[in-house]
């Protein structure tokens, strides 16, 4: 028995989209008492983060992909839009999305991202199994220690419904997901104004968002960035009639596309880009393989494809070039894989996704329109300093000159710290001081993880019962999985993760209390070499269970693990294994289990493609 008594439990750190986002999933795949505890330091940011919380969201801020593409469940893709269309409370929504009829391709405000996480987290409370419960508590997380049967967590005000700590303080949980979203970087450039009134350091905050608002329009405002951050600021901007100078300062002057109306996410088969196999010899000579591979695979796409929009041609390729690229990446020392993740990020972004129009159109028309009132600055910023008028100054160092740009405001981008090495979090400085978690040794993104997100030590070993999930897994999704851009960390992967992470930690408690860990392995082997009609059966349990993980009520997930329990038992008589019945069924439902996450994360098809695939389409998916 675990010190938890009379059910385990899942402490899942952070309760933004990806902690929220799994601990649907625990609550929908649990079979067992589980108690799951979502801890969040900030009230504010609960089913929400940084990127969606109300109060640093006007309405104007939309997603930046479709509406269609918001859903949480990578198995159900209309049920953000069929949600905000039949269940949203729009009592207090303002014209005109009071009245808004949501489509997929359209837009729709990041804000009710958080309504919507909110509710089905609350739905998957109610239709969880019995003794399967959630706890919402408030707190820091600031260390782990990992203990024998799992790990003690040191957390700092724990309040709220939180259970009753053994020591004070000090919460035991059987397994720790880690989820703690982005960090925040201090730019070196702004050190001199981190506190001044004209600066906006968080544009996603309450008081960055009310600064904005707030500006008289004809003031001049200088925007650190030219991406899709950037955008919201000068989205807002404009929406509300602002009039002034607005400078976007851009180390490389990439621009966003906008994604044509009707657009829908698809994806191509593409040959593997051979010459990138190809052994490392200089970036120059690499760059001028990866043009040429470029140029042939969008030529490619646009003489096969003609009907693919040519504005999504880089993004067909960029997501067609993902399986190859783990293998192409291996031939790139670390030294230059980290230089050109750093050169080319935010060009990789750009590639990779683009924005909706209803976010594109302001801006596009200010930039080109005669007496346009947005510019683009190329250079980097070296220096932000106050001048004796009140205003900011940006030093701007282009390729070749040095300018200024002094502006009423100057708003920063985001800035993420992707290096764990670099973060100031004392949750982060003490589990690297105790080698629970190891920066990623490729890229200096995230941490070393292991293929179901596991946490690795400083021995290259699992550190314990912790995943990882999100951002923390930038640097692996890189390496492992071709992801570029913000999809290594993007909801995209988080659904993905949310599923996987979830499965794997319910697993390892039920081998644990089954005490059938050690077992697992040999049994697999076992599996593999089933004569026929046993493979027969064990296909149609993994249909069930996708099914089950699939499923949002519990009556239905309870008919379907009756008739999957019944699978098992016949998959279990045609085989020829002496185990004991009851063990060789749970070790079988294991194996069903894995098969059918991989086939619900599989990422090689669309998520319409994968439902029909699974089985599991309804009439929206078959009508299109």
């Amino acid at each position: 028995m675990s010190p938890t008594a009379m059910r385990p439990r899942v402490l899942v750190v952070g309760a933004g989209l990806a902690g929220t986002a799994t601990a649907i999933r625990l609550l929908r795949f649990a079979r067992a008492p589980l108690e799951v505890v979502l801890l969040e330091q900030r009230s504010d940011y609960r089913s929400a983060g940084v990127a969606y919380h109300r109060d640093g969201n006007p309405w104007d801020h939309v997603f930046n992909i479709q509406a269609g593409r918001m859903s949480a469940f990578r198995e159900d893709v209309h049920d953000f839009v069929r949600w905000a269309n039949r269940e949203a409370d729009r009592q207090d929504w303002p014209a005109p999305w009071d009245r808004f009829e949501f489509v997929e391709q359209g837009p729709a405000p990041r804000r009710l991202f958080q309504d919507y996480l909110t509710d089905r987290l609350a739905e998957a409370r109610r239709e969880a199994c019995p003794g399967v419960v959630l706890v919402e508590a408030d707190g820091e997380a600031v260390d782990l220690e990992v203990r024998s049967a799992g790990v003690d967590v040191t957390v700092h005000q724990l309040s709220g419904d939180a259970p009753q700590a053994p020591v004070a303080d000090v919460l035991f949980a059987d397994h720790v997901v880690l989820a703690t979203g982005l960090e925040l970087r201090d730019p070196p450039f702004a050190a001199e104004v981190a506190g001044h009134a004209s600066f906006v350091r968080n544009p996603y905050s309450a008081a960055g968002v009310r600064k904005l608002a707030g500006l008289p329009p004809e003031a001049s405002v200088a925007i650190v960035g030219s991406v899709l951050s950037a955008y919201d600021s000068a989205g807002l901007l404009l929406r509300q009639g602002h009039t002034g100078r607005i400078s976007l300062i851009s180390r490389t002057g990439t621009i966003f596309r906008t994604y044509p109306g009707g657009h829908e996410h698809g994806v191509v088969r593409l040959p593997c880009p051979v010459s990138l196999l190809e052994p490392y010899r200089d970036r120059e000579e690499f760059l001028a393989r990866v043009r040429g591979e470029w140029e042939a695979a969008c030529a490619a796409v646009v003489r096969d494809h003609p009907g693919i929009d040519p504005g999504v041609v880089p993004e067909r390729v960029a997501k067609a070039w993902e399986p190859h690229l783990p293998k192409a990446l291996e031939q790139i020392p670390s030294p230059a894989l980290r230089s050109l993740l750093d050169e080319f990020g935010t060009a990789i972004a750009a590639l990779r996704v683009g924005a909706v129009e209803y976010t594109m159109a302001v801006i596009e028309r200010a930039l080109h329109s005669a007496d346009g009132s947005v510019e683009v600055v190329v250079g980097n910023v070296e220096r932000i300093t106050p001048a004796e008028s009140g205003r900011l100054v940006v030093q701007v160092a282009a390729p070749d000159e040095k300018h200024a740009v002094e502006a009423d405001l100057v708003v920063s981008n985001f800035g993420r710290e992707s290096d764990y090495s670099r973060v100031g979090r004392r949750l982060w400085r003490n589990l690297l001081r105790r080698g629970i978690a190891v920066p990623h040794a490729r890229t200096g993104r995230g941490l070393e993880v292991d293929e179901r997100g596991v946490l690795l030590g400083r021995d290259g070993g699992p550190a314990g019962p912790i995943s990882a999930l999100g951002v923390l897994r930038e640097g692996d999704e890189i390496v492992r999985n071709g992801r570029t851009g913000a999809f290594t960390f993007n909801l995209a992967a988080i659904k993905n993760q949310s599923i996987a992470v979830a499965a794997s930690a319910i697993e390892q408690l039920e081998l644990r209390e089954g005490g059938s860990n050690h077992r697992l392995a040999q049994f697999r082997g076992h599996v593999s070499n089933m004569e026929e009609a046993a493979r027969a059966g064990f296909e149609e349990a993994v249909g069930l269970e996708v099914r089950r993980l699939a499923t949002r009520t519990r009556s239905e997930r309870e008919v379907l693990d009756s008739r999957l329990d019944e699978r098992i038992r016949f998959v279990g008589e045609l085989s020829s294994s002496s185990m004991d019945a009851s063990l060789r069924d749970r070790l079988t439902r294991v194996l069903v289990n894995r098969v059918a996450v991989e086939r619900l994360t599989d990422v090689s098809v669309t998520p319409r493609q994968l439902r029909r695939q699974l089985g599991i389409a309804n009439a929206e998916d078959l009508e299109d």
